[in-house]
C-alpha cells in the first residue's frame, strides 16, 4: 500500500492486488458494501493520517480506479464542511460520509528505474508482443504506458505483456494526465520499436 499527497486536502493511496488478497478481499469487493471493504478504508486513513497527517474527519469523495493487473487506485479528496458529527462526536472515528466513484482503466503503467532495463524489455516484447506504448520521463523514472481497449485480462497475449513488464518494471499508479502535465513525453507512439531501433 502506497499512500501520497496530492495536495491539501486530496491523497492517492495505491493498492496492489496482494494487498487486497491478504486481507481476504476480491477486487470485485470494492464495488459492494462489504465490511472488509470498510475496514481496508478504515486503515487506510489511519495510514494516511500517521504517514501524512491527513485527518480524514469529514465528508470524503472516494474514487476508486481499477488498473488492469495492478491493483487499485485510490482517490480520497476531504470536503469543506465543518458540521459533520458535531452532534455526535463519538462516532468520528468509526464513521466516514463518502461519495464513491467506480471507474475502470485500460491504461497498462509501468515504472523503470534504469535504461538498460527498459531496452531489455522493449526487446523481449517487441519479438513476442506489443509494438506500441508512450514513454514518459518523470521523477528519474520511465514510465511506459499502453492502452489495451481491446485486450481482455484473460487473454494470453495480456497476461504475458504483464508478465515481461513487471520481471523488468514495477507497477505504478501514476495516471496519464499527470505525466502529460508534468512529467517529459519522450516517445508519443511505438515506443517499443523505436526503443529497439536506435538500441539495438
Amino acid at each position: 500500500m502506497k499512500i501520497e499527497r496530492l495536495g491539501i486536502d486530496k491523497i492517492r493511496i495505491f493498492l496492489t492486488f496482494d494487498d487486497l488478497s491478504e486481507r481476504g478481499i476480491q477486487k470485485e469487493d470494492m464495488w459492494r458494501e462489504v465490511p472488509k471493504v470498510h475496514e481496508l478504508f478504515s486503515e487506510m486513513m489511519e495510514q494516511a493520517y500517521s504517514e501524512l497527517g491527513f485527518d480524514a474527519n469529514g465528508p470524503l469523495a472516494v474514487e476508486v480506479f481499477a488498473l488492469p493487473a495492478q491493483g487499485m487506485v485510490v482517490i480520497v479528496t476531504r470536503g469543506k464542511i465543518g458540521r459533520f458529527h458535531e452532534e455526535d462526536p463519538m462516532d468520528e472515528e468509526d464513521v466516514y460520509e463518502m461519495e464513491v466513484t467506480l471507474e475502470h482503466s485500460d491504461l497498462i503503467s509501468y515504472a523503470f528505474h534504469d535504461l538498460e532495463d527498459l531496452i531489455r524489455m522493449a526487446k523481449v516484447i517487441k519479438v513476442k508482443i506489443e509494438h506500441g506504448g508512450t514513454l514518459f520521463s518523470y521523477k528519474d523514472k520511465w514510465i511506459l504506458q499502453f492502452d489495451t481497449p481491446d485486450m481482455d485480462e484473460k487473454d494470453p497475449k495480456y497476461q504475458a505483456l504483464i508478465a515481461i513488464l513487471s520481471e523488468y518494471g514495477e507497477a505504478t499508479s501514476v495516471t496519464r494526465a499527470v505525466l502529460e502535465e508534468y512529467g517529459k513525453k519522450v516517445i508519443e507512439d511505438g515506443a517499443i520499436d523505436v526503443l529497439c531501433k536506435h538500441f539495438s
